[in-house]
């Protein structure tokens, strides 16, 4: 599906030069970027899932551990 990005003056030139040195396309970094912040923050809310279920068993034994 196609979209369109908007981005400051300062954020397309960063995204130039970063396209730049790495010898790729502006769309492939800018893709990559993407991939990982869904990656990065899917990871987060899983393990925010998890916590929120399984931490309630184990309050009472936290609580002994710090005191």
């Amino acid at each position: 599906m196609a979209m369109t990005l908007r981005l400051t003056t300062q954020e397309t030139e960063a995204l130039r030069r970063r396209a730049e040195l790495e010898g790729r396309s502006m769309q492939e970094v800018a893709r990559e970027a993407v991939r990982d912040y869904v990656e990065r923050t899917s990871r987060r809310e899983l393990l925010d899932q998890v916590l929120d279920e399984e931490l309630p068993r184990f309050a009472e034994a936290l609580e002994r551990l710090g005191q």
